[in-house]
């Protein structure tokens, strides 16, 4: 993964003065970077003194690239950075703090609805670059899986620098890099960064040193929010899509294991309408079908990965069923040669806490998995065996039922791979090698926790199972607090949380004009009074219902009166309120947008 063409600057230095932003490595110092704040030029000059000795100085850790909003641009900058670990040589890192750094020395020239809205679109970077985690190396292809890399080997590839060569899909800041990306000169300044979850670990099992490491790559293609995103398009490109990669090293020999997961790739919707869980509902869009949406989707796919196995765990009855027999049916149709469908109802299946019974999944998984292999190289590079085909995991989010299943079929193929390195001998069973094993289950618990925080701003459920390899009574408690907290923000936070993730990636583009030509999308909105009125309504009520139970000596029939009626009051308002759930949801206003303005009866 190391090496090639030219690395990024790893340490740099930010100058600030007045009119210019100049930036200057320290171990190229004959040249620096001079970014006009005026005119916005990028030029890369010879070091010979311009930097003016007014300017502030700050060290920085990598340049994620420049974003223009209403004021004008904006420079996003990493200034603190954790090293992880080291992955052949090269050297993983997390994003740990940021800065946004305006170009403009004064907002003077906006007006207040500009001000605002401005203030809302930093705000929203920095939403997006508070969101753990980010992850880059100054030395290494982070985005692209082993084989992948060893796939697109040659000599010109080898010697493209690092932005040149990276995997568009996973590379978070492509679209801020945008402007340096035009000069290929200023490559070396472009950090690319990856979102999703690393870990890397040098263990010793069964008296053998090696590192173990998990890598998940989330795509930027469809990025979103749990309720706001969900199912693919018509390109194909699904909901929180993550490739998922484990890494083993042992004595210089790499082998790696590749997983995917992605939302149904189907045309549905669950858009939150303040219900705890609104069903999910199958979309008809003009001019494409279910069919060409999953199509397209396995399509790319099976050349990027080889042959299919889509593990479907949602429920087969009730509102999940309805998207798995759609599912199933254009499965059928399409007959697709390299896809094959292995649904598994894991919510019947594993009732009453019979998660023994995932052995009958992974019984009817073993053929693939034995057939699809893993890469593996030498020390020397010589490809010992490469992966021909990828389990693609879903349930309804992609998260919980989907960690637990790649984690069993990750530690099928670590026993895998330590047996034929000769680590463990036949007889033995990575899950007895007591050091490790706490490791393993941790690790994957975290993975679990980071995927989730970023799709749904909450851990991950049905961890405890992934830690201890049962499932408790505390497990499902800590669940339940989660799904409450997951409730919250899916239905009055997210809004914001989706704004921020189209305008990050480049979903949505913000114009120097808005709120002078044409009004902003984030301009004030009218509040209804009906709809403000309901909640206070129903607020007073349930106060008035309390102190009707409470504060009387003894229950006369007025009281029983006064409690009928507040609690006729709140179920009115309640149901009302429900009715018109939509309303009352934080609602993104860039890009996915709500689909019709609901009308009150």
């Amino acid at each position: 993964m190391a090496g090639g063409g030219a690395s990024v600057y790893d340490d740099l230095i930010l100058h600030i003065s007045p009119d210019k932003f100049f930036i200057e490595s320290l171990t190229a110092t004959q040249v620096v970077l001079v970014i006009d704040r005026i005119t916005y030029d990028l030029t890369l000059q010879t070091n010979n003194g311009q930097i003016p000795p007014i300017a502030s100085r700050k060290p920085i850790a990598g340049i994620l690239g420049i974003i223009p909003l209403v004021s004008g641009p904006y420079l996003v900058v990493v200034t603190r950075k954790a090293r992880l670990g080291a992955l052949q040589g090269g050297e993983v890192w997390r994003v740990v703090e940021t800065e946004i750094i305006s170009y403009a020395r004064a907002e003077h020239h906006l007006t207040p609805t500009q001000l605002e809205a401005n203030r809302r679109y930093t705000g929203m970077l920095q939403q997006v670059l508070s969101t753990p985690y980010f992850y880059f190396s100054y030395t290494m292809d982070l985005s692209h899986s082993r084989q992948r890399l060893d796939t697109l080997r040659s000599p010109d590839f080898k010697n493209r620098t690092l932005l040149d060569r990276a995997e568009q899909r996973f590379i978070w800041n492509w679209h801020l890099l945008g402007p340096l990306r035009k000069d290929p000169a200023l490559h070396r300044y472009c950090l690319p960064v990856t979102h999703g979850f690393v870990s890397i670990h040098p263990v010793v099992i069964a008296g053998t040193k090696l590192v173990w490491a998990i890598i998940s790559r989330r795509s930027t293609q469809r990025c979103g929010t749990r309720l706001f995103v969900r199912g693919g398009d018509e390109k194909g490109w699904v909901a929180n899509y993550v490739e998922t990669e484990q890494l083993v090293e042992v004595n210089g020999t790499v082998a790696s294991f590749v997983q995917t997961r992605g939302s149904i790739p189907l045309l549905w919707h669950q858009r939150p309408d303040l219900r705890y869980k609104p069903p999910p509902t199958l979309e008809l869009k003009q001019g494409v079908t279910h069919r060409d949406c999953f199509s397209r989707h396995f399509q790319e796919q099976v050349q990027l990965y080889g042959q299919q196995v889509i593990i479907n765990l949602v429920d087969q009855k009730g509102a999940e069923g309805r998207l798995e027999s759609q599912l199933k049916a254009v499965v059928a149709v399409s007959k697709e040669p390299n896809v094959f469908y292995e649904p598994f109802d894991f919510h019947a299946e594993c009732s009453k806490m019979r998660w023994d019974r995932l052995s009958i999944l992974l019984d009817r998984l073993s053929q693939y998995q034995e057939q699809f292999s893993y890469f593996l190289q030498s020390r020397e590079g010589s490809v010992l065996a490469r992966q021909s085909g990828v389990f693609r995991t879903n349930c309804i989010d992609c998260l919980d039922r989907t960690n637990v299943v790649q984690s069993m079929l990750a530690r099928i193929n670590l026993q895998t791979v330590l047996v034929r390195q000769g680590v463990l001998q036949d007889h033995m069973k990575v899950e007895h090698q007591p050091l490790f094993e706490p490791l393993f289950k941790n690790v994957w618990a975290d993975h679990a926790d980071m995927i989730s925080i970023q799709y749904t701003g909450t851990g991950a459920l049905k961890t405890d199972f992934t830690r201890t390899g049962a499932r408790t009574k505390l497990g499902l408690l800590e669940d339940g607090r989660r799904s409450l907290i997951r409730y919250y923000k899916n239905n009055f936070a997210d809004g914001f949380r989706q704004d921020s993730l189209d305008l990050f990636v480049g979903n949505h583009c913000v114009s120097p004009t808005e709120g002078v030509t044409h009004e902003s999308p984030l301009a004030p909105l009218k509040p209804d009074q009906r709809y403000l009125a309901l909640p206070i309504a129903l607020a007073l009520s349930l106060a008035m219902l309390t102190l009707s139970l409470i504060v009387p000596a003894e229950l006369s029939t007025e009281i029983l009166l006064s409690v009928l009626f507040w609690a006729a009051m709140i179920f009115v308002t309640g149901g009302t309120i429900f009715k018109n759930g939509p309303e009352y949801v934080d609602q993104p206003r860039l890009v996915h947008l709500p689909p019709k303005p609901m009308v009150s009866p």
